[in-house]
């Protein structure tokens, strides 16, 4: 972090320093064990946990300010705010302020944290990149990620999410995205958001905070975003699978485990390229990457390196080989939208394809109907197998025929997996991340 004055800090979150304004702090932090010389402690009161309870923990550790609701009851400076959480949006905008670099925000519901990894894969070939750290993409994890920029970070890639109206409005506040990327329109957050029209608006929301001479990069492939024609007088840069898109793939080859071939093109710009990981989507999200390293000054070699160097983060569309079985873990999160690409995939792939899969969260009044889709879905790809788990996935079972086998609990599955699966089966596992599928994978990937 650029070393920054108490008396910047109290201004940009409009708090009463009590304390030497011209100290300087060097790092801002919301985990008291992250706390060292120069850091400022901001103590967030938790549901569980009030981080004022840590300042003391803090200052021992070298902490020289705490940014809190309540007056520490020990000699320390500090910040007093009305609210930590929104103090903090108020200094990473002005944090944000102090740097001309490009940055690049993204969003979408599916593909936004793989699509940040291909991005930053391929800007990194040139510049030297700041990115969001696993999915710190929210109203918290968002200042986090901008108070890591470094005086010598040349680009910012920004992953934003969100799960109802106004949070992207405070989110590219603070940003203020150079280039705004939407990977897709999907059927998720539809608790708060209605429909894939409320999507598209709480999403579009980015917009309203770009930049001068921004871009807009959408993918065309998806029919809400392709509705966008212009925003502000900014015409949208479109990649998809279409001829007509000014960035495009022809001539796809998908290698199940191995990847994927495809030529990606931009005018006279050609690149064949094999992307590292299984699942055609991902050739759209190597497309975006094309587009924000041309837009940024990257040439052919560059983008074509980037692009094979790409590795996912976490459990997404990661693959575990044992002695016995392919494990597709994909157990991050699920709704329709990922679940339909995850089974795509699942569906190429060779041998006894096995989904085991769990409740989609927040989907809203239509909650059972997405879910009875999906398991239609599955049978109408051709999988061999469909494991259910959860209350809502009843319907997923239901939706994919008698033969699907249904359990209540993630522990009841773990129980009876021996008997369901075979050697050579290929077992996808995806729920949404609070039904904590990561057990299943781990059973699986440890049996002996």
């Amino acid at each position: 972090m650029k070393p920054i004055t108490l008396r910047e800090v109290a201004s940009a979150c409009g708090g009463i320093l009590h304390g030497d304004p011209d100290t300087l702090i060097t790092s801002i932090v919301t985990d008291s064990r992250q706390a060292k010389s120069g850091s400022l402690f901001a103590a967030i009161k938790g549901e569980r946990v009030d981080g004022h309870r840590f300042i003391p923990m803090t200052v021992d550790q070298g902490a020289v300010c705490a940014l809190c609701e309540d007056a520490p009851d020990i000699d320390v400076a500090y910040i007093r705010v009305e609210s930590v959480p929104v103090a903090l949006k108020g200094i990473a905008e002005y944090y944000r302020s102090l740097f001309t670099i490009p940055f690049i925000g993204i969003t979408g519901s599916v593909g936004k944290t793989s699509t940040k990894e291909f991005i930053a894969s391929v800007l990194s070939q040139k510049y030297r990149v700041h990115k969001t750290a696993g999915n710190f993409n929210n109203e918290l994890g968002v200042p986090l990620t901008l108070f890591g920029l470094e005086e010598d970070h040349e680009v910012a890639v920004i992953e934003m999410g969100i799960s109802g109206f106004g949070e992207m409005t405070r989110l590219a506040k603070m940003v203020r995205p150079d280039i705004s990327v939407i990977t897709n329109i999907g059927c998720c957050h539809l608790e708060n958001l209605g429909d894939r029209d409320g999507v598209l608006k709480a999403k579009t929301e980015m917009f309203a905070y770009l930049n001068d001479n921004a871009s807009i990069i959408l993918c065309h492939d998806d029919d809400k975003l392709s509705t966008v024609t212009e925003y502000k007088g900014i015409t949208p840069t479109f990649y998809g699978t279409s001829d007509n898109d000014e960035y495009r793939a022809a001539d796809i080859v998908e290698k199940g485990l191995d990847g994927t071939d495809c030529i990606l093109i931009h005018g006279d710009m050609r690149i064949s390229v094999t992307i590292p990981t299984m699942g055609r989507h991902h050739v759209l999200n190597a497309l975006c990457a094309m587009a924000v390293g041309d837009k940024l000054g990257l040439d052919a070699g560059e983008i074509k390196r980037g692009i094979e160097s790409f590795h996912n983060v976490g459990s997404r569309n990661k693959l575990i080989k044992t002695a016995d079985y392919t494990i597709i873990d994909d157990c991050y999160n699920a709704n329709p939208t990922s679940v339909t690409a995850s089974l795509n995939t699942l569906s190429k792939l060779s041998g006894r394809r096995v989904a085991i899969l769990g409740d989609m969260k927040e989907l809203g009044a239509n909650e059972l109907t997405l879910h009875k889709e999906v398991g239609e879905y599955a049978k109408q790809k051709g999988i061999d197998i469909l494991v259910a788990v959860g209350e809502l996935s009843k319907k997923t079972a239901e939706g994919f025929s008698d033969d699907a086998v249904y359990f209540e609990t993630v522990d009841d599955c773990i129980a009876q997996l021996g008997s369901i699966l075979q050697k050579g089966d290929t077992v996808l596992v995806k729920a949404s991340h609070s039904m904590h599928f990561e057990k299943i994978t781990e059973a699986i990937s440890s049996e002996e």
